[in-house]
């Protein structure tokens, strides 16, 4: 009689190549399948950093609900940052899927923002003084952002690659508004369109910084890219960047904004866009807490989390009934 050897029966090298193969086959990998161990932290770090990246980067834009100029545009950021915050909730629900195994729960991913060991996007840092930015913001970070995670719409992991169809598709609204803002503005008044390139002028670094440092691929090491040799994600950062660039610079070129840089441009031979790159060690500070907007953003998200305890308490004895 032949004996077939279940899944369990394997060792662990050859539990990873099954694993190995699954990816490479183009495999979705779910929830309660087995994965390496640093799949799933690099998962949980990852999917962690986006979720709580939405619910900061509400921050600034909530800053704008009572400000903004119409009862139209007041409707209009109200919806995106709701949108926002359910991003977030629905993010970080598949990271708590990714770290039941380990014991870790939804608490543990707050107790690390407000600890400062879990980072969130350098741009949520940032001061948002004028209507301008409230337009950037949706315009061009939503528009770096729509980049970034399209990227991973086919990512190997399925519950986040679902999870991004929703928020992708709601991402381009959110474009949409900020360039209505953007477009009214640069059609507008001497003022108007002065305000609007002061703000291109404030956010032009944070968004070269967005995407990150160039990646290990691009600086030579012989170190591969874990996310992309796992096919969380399928392109580097700089790649990513360069396409931010193919698609935005000509669009804010077209209103009349000037791009704060001397240096850009495309060059022909290479096919990429040359630019004065950020300075990483400005980038590694802001994202560590120490950007403009850091410390009261978070001392904010810590006591709306601290003055709502009640309800999460409240869910949780209803769920032991």
């Amino acid at each position: 009689m032949q004996t077939y050897l279940s899944f369990d029966d394997l060792t662990n090298e050859e539990k990873y190549e099954h694993f190995m193969e699954r990816i490479a086959a183009g495999e979705k990998i779910e929830a309660d399948d087995w994965m390496p161990d640093d799949y799933r932290q690099s998962l949980i770090r990852l999917i962690s950093m986006h979720g709580i990246s939405e619910i900061m980067g509400a921050l600034p834009e909530k800053e704008w609900v009572p400000k903004a100029p119409s009862l139209h545009r007041k409707l209009a950021i109200m919806a995106k940052v709701q949108d926002e915050m359910g991003h977030g909730q629905l993010l970080l629900r598949v990271a708590e899927d990714l770290m039941a195994p380990l014991g870790k729960t939804r608490e543990h991913i707050m107790q690390d923002l407000f600890s400062g060991k879990l980072k969130f996007h350098n741009v949520f840092h940032m001061e948002a003084p004028t209507w301008g930015d409230a337009g950037m913001i949706a315009w061009l970070v939503d528009g770096a952002a729509i980049i970034s995670q399209s990227m991973m719409l086919d990512s190997s992991y399925g519950p986040y690659a679902r999870a991004l169809k929703r928020i992708c598709a709601e991402e381009v609204f959110h474009a949409q508004h900020g360039e209505s803002i953007v477009l009214a503005l640069a059609e507008g008044t001497a003022e108007q369109r002065a305000l609007l390139q002061d703000s291109l002028n404030r956010w032009w670094t944070s968004l070269i910084m967005f995407f990150g440092p160039k990646s290990a691929k691009e600086t030579g090491n012989s170190n591969a890219d874990k996310n992309i040799m796992y096919k969380i994600r399928t392109k580097t950062n700089e790649e990513l960047r360069q396409e931010f660039f193919t698609k935005y610079i000509p669009r804010i070129w077209a209103i009349g904004l000037t791009i704060p840089d001397e240096t850009i441009h495309f060059d022909e031979s290479t096919q990429l866009w040359v630019y004065k790159d950020a300075d990483w060690n400005e980038f590694k500070q802001i994202v560590s807490g120490h950007g403009p907007r850091s410390q009261e953003r978070l001392a904010l998200r810590q006591s709306s989390y601290d003055m709502n305890g009640w309800v999460r308490e409240a869910l949780a004895a209803k769920k032991a009934i």
